[in-house]
This record gives structure tokens, sequence and C-alpha cells, in this order.
């Protein structure tokens, strides 16, 4: 059973950067001048409490409110924490009229912040940590879901020659591909044997589903990975790329579907909410208005799309209870967050079964 936190509390605000997550302000103060238009100094640096994985920090000056997010210190998996990759993807979107903050710079210079890092606007909004989304109406949480769902179909649909990403990822065999790629990282941060895994690691790759369209996809796209506008059920900015590349756009569908089949507890999560009373669609609604909106006729296999998703929550999540254990974790809930490993590859074999293996 999971524990119920209160997400809202927990995440929202700042707190003062100690140890290796304080940054040297007059270096930053001199590459903000060289890099960053219209910035007038002096700035202050406070960490925000949420996130997992890239340090993240606002940064205040008369020019305005920025964010900077960096990598962490210490020794890194290959290819994980590309700050880079995330600077790209919004700087490219950001002229496509698709909402992600505005982009400054990106610092590839160790020596400025201690490792490489990007700057972006901050943006006036609302975050929501918990699915449930408490205090709203069930007119605005059924219309925040519908612009969930929309805005996500909408990046779907970008064209990637246009916006200059085509050579963001590699095309075909994304699930493939993906499916390697996690069970690599799984291995390098593996500690101990769970018998769910291997079994998914042997099934997985045996029975991967067609792709038939590439789009960018975020990776991690979920009700907490977004700014809404005050009073509005308007996506203002989609945030956390750190997973972003060119894939199957199904994989992002699906994993905003398991939101459906997972329990709250505080966070994304609305399977054990009474949704119709809460005003939240039924997760073959979201399917249905996802699909029409992408020209699709429907989606099959959705046990299969699930069951990668949890393996790929999984794998990522054995990577951060490596990090608590070595004690390079970025976030005072890692720790919490690193005990659902098993969890989540339990569950990810239950629909694996499901789905036929």
């Amino acid at each position: 059973m999971t524990a119920t936190i209160d997400a809202q509390a927990a995440f929202t605000g700042t707190i003062t950067p100690e140890g290796d997550d304080r940054l040297d302000e007059a270096r930053l103060t001199a590459w903000f001048e060289a890099n960053v238009a219209g910035f007038t100094g002096p700035l202050t640096v406070a960490k925000f409490k949420g996130g997992q994985s890239n340090p993240t920090y606002r940064i205040d000056a008369p020019s305005g409110p920025y964010v900077l997010r960096r990598k962490p210190l210490g020794k890194l998996l290959p290819s994980a924490h590309a700050v880079d990759r995330e600077y790209k993807v919004q700087a490219g979107l950001a002229g496509s009229g698709f909402p992600v903050a505005p982009q400054y710079g990106l610092c590839t210079d160790d020596t400025v912040a201690g490792s490489w890092f990007y700057v972006m606007g901050c943006i006036d909004g609302r975050t929501i940590w918990d699915g449930a989304m408490p205090g709203a109406s069930p007119a605005e949480r059924r219309a925040t879901y519908e612009a969930m769902v929309d805005t996500l179909a909408d990046l779907h649909a970008i064209d990637i020659e246009s916006v200059g990403l085509s050579d963001f990822g590699k095309p075909g065999n994304y699930f493939g591909r993906q499916v390697d790629r996690w069970t690599k990282q799984y291995r390098l941060s593996e500690t101990e044997r769970m018998e769910e895994m291997e079994r998914l690691i042997d099934w997985l790759p045996r029975t991967l589903p067609e792709q038939t369209r590439t789009s960018v996809v975020h990776g991690d796209y979920r009700i907490d990975n977004m700014i809404f506008a005050h009073g509005e059920p308007r996506v203002l900015a989609v945030l956390d790329w750190e997973l972003s590349t060119l894939g199957d756009p199904l994989a992002d569908f699906t994993y905003f579907c398991t939101a459906w089949v997972q329990d709250n507890a505080g966070r994304s999560g609305v399977q054990d909410l009474d949704r119709k009373a809460l005003g939240i669609p039924e997760l073959d609604e979201v399917v249905a208005r996802y699909c029409a909106r992408t020209g699709r006729e429907g989606l099959g296999n959705l046990d299969w799309y699930l069951a990668y998703n949890f393996f790929r929550l999984a794998a990522i999540i054995q990577g951060i209870k490596k990090r608590v254990i070595d004690g390079t974790a970025s976030s005072a809930h890692a720790k919490a967050t690193s005990e659902r490993v098993q969890p989540l590859a339990a569950l990810a074999l239950d629909f694996a079964i499901r789905a036929g293996a």
C-alpha cells in the first residue's frame, strides 16, 4: 500500500540550496550577463522543492524570474540527465505555438555551476500535484483533463521538420530501442534480482507492437509536469522534457493513461477515486478523445503498452534507488520514491500477463 502524501505541500515552493546544491552567484551573474538577453542583476538563487532528477532552481533578478535546470553532480548513467536535449526540444517547440517556457540559453561549461545547465523563463501559473485536484469543481476537473489530452495530441501533431527536430531521435523501432535502453539502464543500476523484471526483459522484446507514426514524445507526461493558467483549465507550459525524443506517440499517450490504473496516494493516479463524482473522465473517454483528435480509429492491446510503461518506470526508479544508495540523489523524497521499484515491476508483469505473457 502506497502511503498518501500531501504532494502540493511537499513539492510546492523553494528552499535555500545547501552543500553541493549551492551555486556560485558571482559566476552565474557573469554568465547571465553574457548570455541572457535583457538580464539585469543582481540575482538570488533558491531551489525548487519538487523534482527528482535534475536539480531545478528559481533565479530572481530585477529583470524578472528565471528557472535554471542543471545536471546532478557525481557519476551519472549514460544518456541520463541530458539538459542539452531538454533545452533543444523546448527551443524548437517554442516557435510552434506549443506551450513551453521561453528558452534563454544553454551552458556546457562545468565551471559556471558545477555541471551543464540551461535557463528558461519562469511561467506565472499553477502546478497541480494531486490528480484528484482537491478544491476544484467537477466541471473544472473534467476541463483540465480534457486540456491535458488535447495538449498531448497537439504535441504529437507537430511537424518535426518544421521545428528543426528531425535529428532529435532515431527513426523507427521506438519500442525496441526503448526496451533495450531501459533494460541496459536497469542492469547498470541493479541492486538485487527481481523475478518480475527478468520475465519482462525476456517477454517485451518478443512482443513489440508495430510503429506507424513518429512524433516528438515528451516521455513523462502527467498532471504535475505542466503549468496551468490561474483560474482556468489551460496549459501554459509543459515542463520536464528530460526523457523526450522522437518516437511512437502511443508510448507518450499510454504513459499518461497509467494514471487510471494507479491509486492516487496524493499524486497523479486516479484509479481509486470516485471519478464520476469528481468529474474526472474515464479511461475509455480519454482514449476516444485522443484518437479523435489524432485521427486514429482506436487503440488496441492497451495492456501491452501499460506493461511497457510500468517496466520503464521501474527501470527509471531503480536508477533513483541506486543514487540513494550511492548518496547522489537530488531530492529529499528520493528514498520514498526508490521503494516503488518492486511494486511497479509487479504491476508491469500483471499487465504483461493480461496481454498474453
